[in-house]
């Protein structure tokens, strides 16, 4: 099936993390549309088992299916690492995660072979860092620690809080006690911690931002794919937003971190798909 290079890119998360990934995809691909859907009635994922975020995911690329896209993003490290590849076996349209383009950035980047990982408990329990790390190097020592108080102070908007700052201590202290040379910000909430992470971690650690390398990874599938946006985007509004539940607070937060004014999001039933 020939997809249209003028379709919008999908974009999903359990809730509203994924827009850092959304962010990027702005940022360095200007001219693509999206169509982002945030599963804030059933978040959060990092919690629940394999069997559930693979229905809830099935559930989503269904609906963006029906939104006409031309490509998946799955901006959600938890889903990426647990439903990923099932999904690219059932669809016929590109769909890539956050997880590999992460992994394969830290595996450059590492000076002394020691990766560390934050993210949500299911992406922990999954390995799937230490695993593709290890498939490019297998040398490499890569420790993972979960956060999952980070989420819900994120959504709080205590980025800057000293309760957070105290939180991220607590929970950085077992890697930089492991001497690691590389963290990966293994969850989508978490660059919104980036600046409170690397003063905790300092210089000598570099960060890795998934969501800047999977919008990377993107450009780049879609330029194999021949579906890279060539015409100019006609629409006044370039980009949709869906919700499961709570659309007016997913808006004033999105507002919050976008280059770009949500004027509406749509809350919608994914029973429904």
């Amino acid at each position: 099936m020939r997809m249209d290079s003028n379709a919008p890119i999908g974009v999903f998360d359990s809730g509203i993390g994924g827009l850092t990934v959304a962010r990027e995809i702005m940022r360095n691909l200007p001219m693509e549309k999206i169509v982002y859907f945030g599963d804030t009635a059933r978040l959060p994922y990092g919690s629940k088992s394999q069997e559930t975020v693979l229905r809830y995911s099935r559930q989503i690329v269904r609906f963006l299916q029906n939104q006409g896209v031309k490509a998946i993003v799955v901006a959600c490290n938890t889903a990426s690492a647990l439903a990923l590849d099932t999904l690219e076996k059932e669809i016929d349209i590109p769909i890539i995660g956050v997880v590999k383009p992460g992994a394969k950035v830290a595996a450059r980047e590492t000076t002394g072979k020691k990766v560390g990982v934050i993210a949500t408990e299911a992406t922990i329990r999954s390995h799937l860092y230490r695993k593709l790390i290890q498939e490019i190097d297998p040398e490499i020592s890569v420790e993972g620690k979960a956060c999952p108080l980070f989420v819900p102070l994120v959504e709080e908007g205590w980025r800057k809080d000293p309760i957070t700052e105290m939180v991220a201590r607590r929970y950085l202290k077992e890697l930089q006690d492991k001497e690691i040379d590389t963290l990966i910000l293994g969850c989508t909430h978490y660059p919104l911690l980036r600046n409170m992470i690397g003063s905790i971690m300092g210089e000598s650690v570099r960060l890795v931002n998934p969501a800047y390398e999977t919008s990377l990874a993107l450009k780049q599938l879609l330029q194999e794919k021949n579906l890279l946006n060539q015409g100019h985007r006609e629409e006044e509004f370039p980009y949709r937003f869906y919700v499961s539940d709570a659309a007016e607070k997913f808006t004033s937060f999105a507002n919050s971190i976008l280059p770009y004014d949500v004027q509406m999001t749509r809350q919608i039933n994914l029973e429904e798909y």
